[in-house]
């Protein structure tokens, strides 16, 4: 009877000792208890002081004893856990070796996930966004979209408008490498594009509201990453565009942000010829008339062969611009729509103004040289050789052209070599009473441009 009661004693004292010395991962505790608690606090006071040294060689023992013993114990296990892990990646030459350090670093995040993913400010979206930044610094080129873009789905679904901007513009670089790699993907990509645009939409804002200036250029550089990437992917072309913001635009008539940056996505786009252009455009410009906004009616004008309203716009676009190469495009516009009224004199006029805003814009310089030689005909009707001298005013044009804009030179070259060939001879020059080599003449007329005899 004895026995039995000392074996019972024994076994009781056994089972107290157990559950006292018990790993924070096993019982759900912060620290676990008994020794283990001891164990742990003590290693996540040794690993701490060398890891915020950057010592993560001396630290790496300590931290990974807290990380697998008391996972829960401290959010410091994971900050220090990725610059741990991060530092082994770098230093590690064998490919075999450094793949499983990838996967351990993401295990660091995931874990992250597990014990700390609720927290409000730094959640699970906020911890996705950075493994998957993470995964495509260290994975490079043979990071996998597919998996990238499961990470950052689940969590674009479950956070919605409030998820972290950089797993929302990570989201989209996964969805477009996915696109890129199967083009019947690209429905699924612009599906991705218009949600993203959205979620971040409904920040920039939040922040607008909250007059926070560095969270604002935060989230808008983001979009315009976003925006930047689908602009140049190809999935879309303007029917598509046409589709998507044709409801779009009607929906968010009197919100001018929204009107205003659809204007300017179309447009970079390229696709201002659609009807959700003109429409945005149209609204925009009631609400608030803008330089885009006026050009976008300006456009919509041309289309019509309505080139009086398209020159009223293009004014007001132009006068309402603050970019002055922007501004340039406005007058260079109207030039070409007067020139195509054969209203030479305005037209050279406005292409001087584009000039003015912007002194090395090619364009409307070869613009007045082509309007100088298609009238030569009509400066001098009773004088052949003189009119030829007004090719020498074109190609004073052509050449400046060329000079100022790199852009142009094809064109211009093309056209000098043209309209050279139409100079009066030397035998024309000698022998005409009004002209001698080297001396600078007048055009008259309209062209009113000083030149000089060849």
């Amino acid at each position: 009877m004895r026995i039995r009661i000392f074996l019972l004693a024994v076994a009781c004292s056994l089972g107290i000792m157990d559950s006292y010395a018990q790993k924070g991962v096993d019982n759900g505790t912060l620290y676990g208890s008994g020794e283990d608690s001891v164990r742990c606090v003590q290693n996540i006071s040794l690993f701490i002081p060398y890891a915020k040294a950057n010592n993560f060689k001396d630290a790496y023992e300590f931290w990974k004893i807290v990380y697998e013993e008391c996972p829960a114990a401290t959010k410091d296990i994971y900050l220090y856990g990725v610059r741990i892990v991060a530092w082994q990646i770098e230093n590690e030459t064998d490919p075999a070796k450094k793949d499983a350090l990838i996967d351990d670093l993401m295990g660091v995040y995931d874990k992250r996930v597990q014990y700390f993913g609720d927290d409000q400010r730094y959640g699970k979206d906020w911890i996705v966004g950075r493994k998957a930044s993470d995964y495509i610094k260290y994975k490079a080129d043979k990071a996998d979209p597919n998996l990238l873009y499961g990470w950052l789905k689940d969590v674009v679904d479950q956070y919605g408008n409030n998820t972290d901007a950089m797993a929302v513009s990570l989201y989209m670089f996964a969805s477009y490498q996915m696109m890129a790699a199967n083009e019947e993907l690209k429905p699924t990509y612009i599906a991705d594009y218009l949600k993203s645009v959205e979620i971040l939409d409904k920040q920039i804002e939040a922040a607008t509201a909250a007059n926070n200036e560095k969270e604002l250029n935060t989230l808008t550089s983001y979009k315009q990453v976003v925006e930047s990437t689908f602009i140049n992917s190809g999935a879309a072309d303007c029917e598509t565009l046409q589709n998507i913001y044709a409801d779009k635009v009607e929906q968010n008539k009197n919100d001018l942000q929204f009107l205003q940056e659809t204007i300017a996505l179309l447009r970079r786009m390229r696709c201002h010829e659609i009807e959700a252009y003109f429409t945005a455009a149209e609204y925009a410009h009631k609400v608030e008339p803008t330089s885009e906004s006026g050009r976008g009616l300006a456009r919509q004008a041309v289309r019509k062969n309505d080139y009086a309203t398209a020159i009223t716009f293009f004014e007001e676009a132009a006068s309402l611009e603050t970019d002055n190469t922007v501004k340039a495009e406005d007058y260079y516009m109207i030039a070409i729509l007067l020139s195509d009224q054969n209203q030479y004199a305005r037209a050279k006029q406005y292409a001087l103004k584009a000039i003015e805003a912007n002194p090395n814009y090619g364009q409307p310089y070869l613009l007045i040289g082509k309007l100088y030689a298609s009238t030569a005909n009509s400066v001098f009707p009773n004088d052949n050789v003189m009119k030829k001298t007004v090719y020498y005013a074109a190609v004073d044009k052509f050449e400046r052209a060329r000079a100022v804009d790199p852009s142009v030179a094809g064109e211009a070259n093309t056209l000098i070599n043209t309209y050279r060939a139409y100079f009066p001879t030397t035998e024309e020059v000698f022998m005409h009473p009004d002209l001698t080599k080297g001396e600078t003449i007048t055009i008259p007329g309209w062209i009113n441009e000083r030149t000089t005899v060849r």
